[in-house]
């Protein structure tokens, strides 16, 4: 059987797989497992133990349970809460002030969590509804909770990031600083968006007629210098080069359980929740890789590889057309499974070649993250939209939030166009800091 056929009817009993409802770390590893076998013979399950050692177990992936159970913690401590109270203090006078402090303070809790959900989940539950409660427009609220939640992504330490970096043994240091100056570019661009929106239509994103006291404004200056060690903590510490992701990690869980413990939320029945729910998620997550990795190298030592390169030569197109088809390939998958399914089949087939063709193994993965953050979100079934949908007050339809994301999913389509035409947008950072 020739690769290109066996690559279509793997990606073809995927789909299948995925559409019966099977979890997808089983699903990903059945299908391998499956064709595996009508190759191989019985011997093919010698793939399952030596990718599991080598994936599951690197060092680099330890971090994961630590950054998800500080978020965790965060979310019982109260700081997400306060966070936006702050936002509603200090920018609530202003125009469109609200959707602005939604920005800001999803930009920190990415800068603490690293995924998804949580930015979307906890900007949804707890700004959404005082949003529209204000007179907020609702297509600018919903989409500003879902662009400004989503920010966890590309923000460090992004999980994405984190396996991007495992899988490919691309430094994880270098990724987080090479995120930080597209991810600015990003926050500025829906800052700017919210007012000029707000600019040509005033009731789009009023201004708050009452006047915070001097405590209020003390206790948002409180929260947010929090959360701002808490993100020195993590993320400083990554980039001066003083601890390693895991170390940060560390350090970020033990700072999430001061801050539980500074807010008077730190007792048994938190710890234990923040717990089983990071061990959960955690869990799910080991669970993908190691089915992502085992359909990952079945797809390699078939020959993956050889055919990509192949097409790369034969193809005649030019190396940055060829990157411009990896990038549409990513959101057509995104469209239809997680994004660290896709990092992880994705990562060790596509970086070789874009390395092989002259590219910065960095910029490459910056672009992969950009490219999740756009496809996750991209209608009709980009399964972040449902996060969103979960929190949101009744007589929140799914069309309203698929009007509401389409400026905001053409600021992320301009970003990825800024960094794959300006590569120094992702590697000037990286080379300043690490080399």
């Amino acid at each position: 059987m020739s690769i290109e056929i066996l690559t279509i009817l793997l990606f073809a009993s995927v789909l299948v797989v995925f559409a019966l409802g099977v979890p997808v770390g089983f699903g990903l590893g059945a299908v391998a497992m499956g064709f595996a076998t009508f190759t191989w013979g019985p011997q093919a399950y010698k793939l399952i133990p030596s990718t599991g050692l080598n994936s599951v177990t690197n060092f680099i992936l330890l971090s994961i349970p630590l950054f998800i159970f500080m978020g965790q913690m965060l979310v019982r401590s109260g700081l997400g809460e306060s966070m936006f109270h702050a936002a509603y203090v200090l920018s609530g006078r202003v125009r469109g002030g609200l959707a602005i402090g939604v920005i800001g303070v999803c930009s920190m809790i990415g800068a603490m969590v690293g995924i998804i959900g949580a930015g979307i989940m906890t900007a949804g539950s707890v700004a959404l509804e005082p949003m529209l409660q204000r007179g907020y427009d609702r297509r600018l609220a919903l989409g500003v909770v879902m662009a400004a939640g989503s920010l966890g992504i590309l923000i460090p330490p992004s999980v994405p990031m984190i396996i991007f970096g495992a899988t490919t043994n691309t430094s994880i240091g270098k990724l987080f600083a090479g995120a930080l100056i597209p991810a600015f570019i990003l926050i500025v661009l829906f800052v700017a968006y919210v007012v000029l929106v707000c600019w040509r239509n005033p009731e789009a994103g009023p201004a708050i007629d009452t006047r915070p006291s001097r405590k209020d404004k003390a206790l948002a200056v409180r929260d947010g210098g929090v959360a701002f060690l808490l993100i020195l903590c993590t993320l400083g510490t990554i980039l001066l080069g003083v601890a390693t992701p895991t170390e940060a990690g560390g350090l970020g869980a033990v700072g999430a359980l001061l801050v539980a413990l500074a807010y008077g939320q730190l007792n048994w029945r938190v710890l234990k929740d923040a717990s089983l729910e990071a061990g959960q998620l955690t869990t799910v997550v080991a669970w993908i890789v190691l089915g992502a990795a085992v359909f990952s190298n079945f797809h390699l030592l078939m020959g993956a590889g050889r055919m990509l390169t192949r097409f790369t030569v034969e193809s005649d197109l030019p190396p940055f057309a060829i990157i411009l088809t990896m990038q549409l390939s990513m959101i057509l998958l995104g469209l239809i499974i997680d994004e660290m399914i896709i990092v992880i089949v994705c990562a060790p087939l596509y970086t070789p070649i874009a390395v092989a063709l002259g590219y910065d193994p960095i910029w490459f993965g910056i672009l992969m993250i950009l490219n999740m953050g756009i496809a996750v979100q991209t209608p009709p079934y980009g399964f972040a939209l449902f996060y969103l949908k979960a929190v949101a007050p009744p007589g929140i339809t799914m069309l309203d939030i698929y009007r509401s994301i389409a400026p905001f999913l053409s600021l992320k389509v301009l970003v990825l166009l800024i960094v794959m035409l300006v590569p120094q947008t992702a590697t000037w950072l990286p080379n300043l800091l690490f080399d």
